[in-house]
């Protein structure tokens, strides 16, 4: 984007009732044409928002972090330059840079970073945090061509405090390298403006940092799945052509690029993302290729495979069933251009890419873009259940259809839900499924950071998970309910449940957990419809005495005269008020 296009999106007006997007852009220099390109970049990625950014004072970042109201912003942006942490690595201030004076520096950058972490820790919005970007002036007397202890000593410290500040949960880091990429280093500075107007950026460079900074504040959830070709795609060769010997993915084999595509996908798997093949192939053939040993994916991370000669988008579509997700939330990958115009075609919500296998430079930008299409900010203990968690939920479909009774079914699972009251601050796995969920969803409601510390310290807010396990293996965290008392009714602000546990009447306990455990004589719903809650609804239909307009009423009696039997054992964590 170049700055011409940045202000023609600036003078689209947005609609009369978009929400507000209110972002505080903190630096100490002038935000000139960074804010404008932030701006822009913003109503790119948030088009159905009103977006607005608002400065402070120049040349007193750490001030304006501490006057931030955090009620009247959305999200904060802070932008790190070296003159920030000691004016005299900069160059509108004549500070003087003799060589007795170079440890002094090193104390003031110390310090300034101690100041600047303490500050942050306290914001409570969202924040995204862009470091030095710029060049060190040319103070030390080691020269440009040397790096000397006096540099390296400043990049230790700064490197010290970007690890301390990244476990901070609220705060995201500008990735460095992907800045370097899109914004050659020696392409940054502009001493010019910097004298001038106190804008240290060339144009290309401020419209680099505000693209990043606008994709960290408007970050789209992950894809939860990725659906892989094999043939000329997870390894080379065409297994029913050279047979399970004749496939490679080793370097002297000249089959790299599917040796790291493998270790790639084996990455993803073991940060909780679904892997799935789709193979126009001999299913006998499949097993015993994926039974090699030196396979880099183990079979066991790949569930489920359809292997056969039927179209993909057949495949496809058999794959979302099993794993109960909607096709925006995975992505297809084939070396035939044809199969990926037919899934395309199937599916146009899906994002479908085309295997680079004979293109370098490609393969590393197609493997970046999937990096970024699955990135999360933190793994958790469910993340490595799910794969085999959704076998054992196909274990549970195929078990119940043994000609036993449901009763008798349910029975013989041996199901074991544990209520947790506590409010942990650090807890992510809870945060995450509220926002990622949408079939099990009471009114689609989302959470950001601001929203869910507040729930989280309100005394008033009760916050239930909910974990599950029975004979077929754990699913750990699995429902996940907000809410509070009022005159005896606990009113439901939010109720999410993972699909994984569908069809276990987990449902069913969480709703008796209300009314026994907190001694709820109703519950009022905050119910709303949305484009994917239909799972809810059709629940909701179920067991609601009232109508389903506006915020429907659910009585104990009622519930408890018409729920059908609950076969788990249930353990009770933290106390109920």
């Amino acid at each position: 984007m170049n700055l011409m296009e940045a202000l023609e999106r600036l003078k689209r007006s947005a609609a009369e009732n978009a929400r507000p997007l209110n972002v505080f852009l903190a630096c100490g220099f002038t935000p000139l044409h960074l804010q404008t390109f932030l701006s822009a970049h913003l109503r790119d990625l948030a088009p159905a928002c009103r977006v607005e950014v608002k400065t402070g004072l120049f040349g007193d970042l750490i001030g304006n972090l501490q006057r931030l109201g955090p009620a009247e912003h959305d999200a904060l942006a802070v932008v790190v330059e070296w003159a920030d942490l000691d004016s005299r690595l900069g160059l509108r201030n004549l500070g003087g840079w003799q060589v007795e004076r170079l440890p002094e520096i090193v104390t003031a950058v110390s310090q300034s970073l101690e100041r600047l972490t303490l500050v942050l820790q306290e914001v409570s919005l969202p924040t995204v945090l862009c470091l030095p970007t710029l060049p060190l002036p040319p103070i030390s007397y080691c020269g440009m061509r040397q790096s000397g202890g006096f540099e390296l000593t400043l990049r230790r410290r700064l490197a010290s405090f970007a690890e301390s500040i990244s476990n901070t949960s609220h705060i995201s880091l500008v990735g460095q390298q992907r800045l370097d990429e899109i914004s050659p280093f020696g392409t940054r500075f502009d001493l010019r403006t910097e004298i001038a107007q106190g804008f240290p950026y060339k144009i290309s460079h401020a419209a680099a940092v505000g693209q990043l900074l606008a994709e960290l504040i408007c970050k789209p959830q992950p894809k939860k799945g990725i659906i892989t070709d094999l043939d000329d795609t997870l390894w080379a060769g065409i297994l029913g052509e050279v047979g399970v010997e004749g496939i490679h993915w080793h370097l002297e084999e000249h089959a790299q690029l599917h040796g790291i595509y493998q270790q790639f996908l084996a990455s993803l798997a073991s940060a909780g993302i679904l892997v799935a093949a789709a193979s126009k192939n001999d299913s006998a053939l499949v097993d015993l290729a994926l039974e090699r040993e030196d396979l880099l994916l183990s079979r066991t991370k790949i569930f489920p495979i359809e292997a056969h000669w039927r179209q993909k988008s057949e495949s496809v579509q058999n794959i979302l069933k099993k794993w109960n997700v909607l096709p925006d939330s995975v992505v297809f990958v084939d070396d035939s251009p044809m199969e990926v115009a037919e899934v395309q075609s199937a599916f146009p919500e899906m994002e479908c890419l085309l295997f680079p296998k004979a293109d370098h430079a490609a393969f590393w930008e197609f493997l970046a873009a999937l990096r970024d299409r699955f990135a999360k900010t933190a793994i958790t203990e469910e993340d490595s259940l799910r794969t085999q968690s959704l076998r054992n939920s196909t274990a549970v479909g195929d078990s119940g259809g043994r000609g036993i009774s449901q009763e008798e079914f349910l029975q013989q699972l041996r199901g074991r839900l544990a209520f947790d009251l506590r409010k942990p601050l650090q807890e992510t796995r809870a945060f995450e499924l509220v926002n990622k969920t949408n079939q099990f969803n009471l009114n689609g409601r989302r959470y950001d950071e601001p929203a869910w510390k507040k729930v989280l310290q309100d005394p008033r807010s009760s916050l239930i998970t909910v974990s599950y396990e029975d004979k077929f293996g754990r699913l750990g965290r699995i429902a996940v309910l907000i809410g509070r008392m009022e005159g005896g009714q606990f009113v439901m602000e939010s109720w999410v449940m993972s699909c994984r546990a569908f069809s276990r009447r987990i449902e069913f306990h969480c709703l008796a957990y209300v009314f026994d455990q907190l001694g709820a004589s109703a519950i009022v719903f905050e119910l709303q419809a949305t484009s994917r809650n239909g799972p809810l609804m059709e629940f909701m239909k179920q067991i609601l005495d009232t109508s389903m307009e506006g915020s429907p009423h659910l009585s104990r009696s009622f519930f408890f005269a018409r729920a059908p039997k609950m076969p788990h054992q249930v353990e009770m964590l933290g106390a109920a008020e």
